[in-house]
């Protein structure tokens, strides 16, 4: 039998003692609160189910997000990104409560007030950084009566598909496209060799070509090395990708110009000095992924506005969506557009290193007027 005892003037203590278990204790406001604790772990014990919670409700969230930034986050291959989501998620007010206490409703709560502010996709990733604490406190670190109450609640879907097609003047390798008057394609080509003359960086046009040639990650073209590069059989070799797979990618004939300039640069350079640590020595581009992506950034700002000013001299007006909503990853999509009309879908993902085709298909925007040219 249970044992109750009051404790003070307000307050009951429960205890529960059974053979083969550990004592449990509890303290509550009210007596009624005492004997129905006791009662359920009375009750766990003699049907042979109970399950220790007193890790779970002595534990805060914080304290869990940060074991688990110690010693999960740096195996991944997106821990500065996923450090980041935590120092977030360790700032709310829920952060403080014992991981036993957190409901559904209270991370319905937290998803709500973040859609408020944050984009679905971002919410998203908060939410499955959150879902996973829960998942290894549960599995790992002996909290095993915690359920997951990320797994309850319902998840906001991003609206992060995008269709944005990037107009070049020199068309990809394998691209068909009808001849025009230049007059008639002045104001969509040019993009990229806009952005790329806008550069204040060395490294940004061959990375903006690379991109675009080749449909490779941003991480994965600032960590190629040299000795992964094979211009003879036009291929260089992805030991580690974003999903973990290993992956070979053709090159173009322009995607080898850009390379053999940058191996011819740095042939002639070999000479000097070479400052940086013996890991950037092998690298292709010296450069970090972040930087790739502030450089971008500012050279489609400033290719913007040389095309404003460049209109306003005319007399013409600026096209609205030229320059306009740029982003680094565009490439990504504008390349496997652009592969999908010489190569089957089975061969695209392995260019790509997509293994579901459905995923594929997020980054494949055809222009309708090129389908249709297709259409007897």
């Amino acid at each position: 039998m249970p044992t109750l005892r009051k404790r003070g003037h307000y307050q009951w203590e429960a205890q529960v003692r059974r053979r083969g278990y550990p004592a449990q204790s509890k303290t509550f406001n009210t007596k009624a609160e005492a004997e129905a604790w006791a009662s359920v772990i009375e009750s766990e014990m003699s049907r042979g189910v109970w399950v220790s919670r007193s890790e779970a409700e002595a534990t805060t969230l914080y304290e869990v997000l940060k074991r688990y930034e110690q010693e999960i986050s740096p195996s991944k291959k997106g821990a500065t990104q996923e450090l980041s989501v935590l120092k977030t998620c360790k700032a709310v007010d829920l952060a403080k409560r014992p991981l036993a206490t957190i409901r559904s409703t209270d991370v319905a709560k937290l998803r709500d007030d973040w859609l408020k502010v944050y984009k679905p996709a971002t919410v998203l990733r908060r939410l499955a950084v959150l879902s996973h604490v829960f998942s290894i406190a549960r599995k790992e670190w002996g909290m095993d009566s915690l359920s997951n109450p990320f797994e309850l609640i319902r998840k906001p879907q991003p609206k992060n598909a995008r269709s944005r097609r990037i107009a070049i003047t020199n068309a990809f390798i394998g691209a068909e496209r009808e001849e025009e008057p230049e007059s008639q394609r002045a104001a969509e080509d040019g993009e990229l060799e806009r952005v790329a003359k806008a550069s204040g960086s060395a490294l940004l046009p061959s990375i903006i070509w690379l991109g675009v040639e080749t449909a490779m990650r941003r991480g994965e073209i600032v960590s190629l090395l040299w000795v992964n590069v094979d211009l003879n059989r036009r291929v260089v070799h992805l030991p580690s990708t974003k999903n973990g797979d290993t992956r070979d990618v053709p090159l173009s004939s322009r995607a080898v110009a850009v390379i053999q300039a940058l191996k011819d640069a740095r042939d002639n350079a070999k000479h000097k000095t070479s400052e940086g640590d013996e890991d950037d020595i092998g690298r292709v581009f010296q450069i970090r992924s972040d930087a790739v992506t502030r450089a971008f950034v500012r050279a489609v700002a400033r290719a913007r506005k040389a095309y404003v000013d460049e209109s306003k001299a005319a007399g013409l007006r600026p096209d609205d969506k030229f320059l306009m909503d740029l982003r680094f990853h565009d490439l990504r999509h504008e390349a496997t557009s652009r592969l999908a009309s010489i190569f089957p879908m089975h061969e695209l993902t392995k260019i790509t290193g997509h293994k579901d085709s459905r995923m594929l298909m997020r980054y494949y925007h055809p222009r309708a007027e090129d389908l249709a040219k297709r259409l007897l």
